[in-house]
């Protein structure tokens, strides 16, 4: 009778606390440009604790990651752009730059190492449809681009003047998320497309970045500006971190969160 007692205690204290041991799961999702690195990095932390439990998203729009971070259902939201000083201040919200990364024109198969405004503008228009015409050897250009409101294509509309009021050509796969256009890359034969060195990297090979009029997309280059094209990643949660939420975000901004983002093609913030 004394053990049945004891018993019913236990269940109704567990039913009213929870079992401590039950892992907190963590759940990241927003810029889909985003999520080669946070996976990178959520790969790296889970390999040294298993709690909390990290899980990707698969991409949330700007007001999409906003309205999942208020209701609760993400507690990381990744972000590049779009987070503005109101929605901070309405939100309660806590923003971390991680993390700062080049965007590139990267090519698959194309025996070049540099393009210029002027050739990169041409090809996108469909003025140019042949790598002949850029010095490489004779093969179709296959033109892969990003949506105009993805940060990737924002930012090489703002920093190269050719590319300001550019009509794409109809010719050219529109990717509607970084990894549909990191799987297209590292897939097509004499494609080029907009991407980061992030993915870059973890092609393995498979794509090559080209400089820009010569300057390269190095993580010296990008963090003196030299390198025209970058995007800051940004890791946002609501309110204080919880202790869990707070213990990865601390191996993120650590040395050992350093050497993965460096290995990833991106350049950290310390």
């Amino acid at each position: 009778m004394l053990f049945k007692k004891l018993f019913v205690v236990i269940l109704l204290f567990a039913s009213q606390v929870g079992f401590v041991s039950a892992a907190e799961k963590i759940i990241l999702d927003g810029s889909s440009g985003m999520l080669p690195l946070a996976s990178a990095l959520a790969k790296a932390y889970q390999e040294k604790s298993r709690d909390p439990e990290l899980e990707l998203g698969k991409g949330l729009g700007t007001g999409a990651r906003l309205r999942a971070l208020a209701e609760g259902k993400i507690q990381i939201a990744l972000a590049s752009h779009g987070i503005e000083p109101a929605d901070i201040q309405k939100g309660n919200l806590k923003v971390t730059q991680i993390a700062k990364g080049g965007i590139v024109f990267a090519v698959n198969g194309a025996a070049m190492s540099s393009i210029t405004e002027e050739q990169i503008c041409g090809v996108y228009s469909g003025k140019i449809t042949d790598w002949q015409a850029l010095g490489a050897s004779q093969a179709a250009i296959v033109v892969m681009t990003r949506p105009p409101t993805e940060v990737d294509s924002e930012v090489i509309r703002e920093k190269i003047g050719c590319f300001k009021n550019l009509k794409v050509t109809e010719n050219a796969q529109v990717m509607e998320r970084g990894g549909d256009m990191a799987k297209g890359l590292s897939a097509t034969a004499n494609a080029i497309g907009m991407t980061s060195m992030t993915v870059v990297e973890q092609s393995k090979g498979k794509v090559k970045a080209l400089a820009l009029n010569g300057v390269s997309p190095s993580a010296e280059n990008v963090k003196s500006g030299r390198y025209i094209l970058s995007r800051d990643f940004y890791f946002v949660v609501k309110g204080e971190p919880t202790p869990s939420v707070r213990q990865f975000l601390d191996f993120v901004l650590s040395a050992e969160g350093d050497r993965v983002i460096t290995a990833n093609g991106a350049i950290p913030m310390r």
